[in-house]
């Protein structure tokens, strides 16, 4: 997961020294030297956003799977005296579960 976030840093680091030129011209031309290697680029960006969406896919399964689990509870009640419970609720309390929900 390093190389993720050196990968951007590196993007986010570089994008102030080619936003920077001596010449404020106007645009600069499509075959100047700041384009090539732009499709590579592109490319490159495209392929490590893929990377990181099959990483997080199954983590994101597992957190609404989760979640899910939670209908079974009431909310946390703080006592007076500090202490946190959480009731588990009774099977005439439970609702079933809706087909039309939003799947995560």
């Amino acid at each position: 997961m390093r190389h993720v976030f050196l990968a951007l840093t590196l993007c986010f680091a570089a994008a102030p020294a080619l936003s920077q030129s001596a010449e404020p011209e106007g645009p600069p031309a499509p075959d100047a030297p700041l384009f090539e290697g732009l499709d590579e680029l592109t490319e490159g960006m495209r392929k490590l956003l893929e990377g990181i969406q099959d990483d997080v896919a199954p983590l994101m399964e597992d957190l609404g799977d989760q979640l899910r689990g939670l209908s079974a509870y009431h909310p946390p009640e703080v006592l007076p005296n500090g202490d946190i419970i959480i009731r588990r609720k009774s099977p005439a309390e439970m609702t079933p579960e809706d087909d039309s929900a939003i799947d995560i």
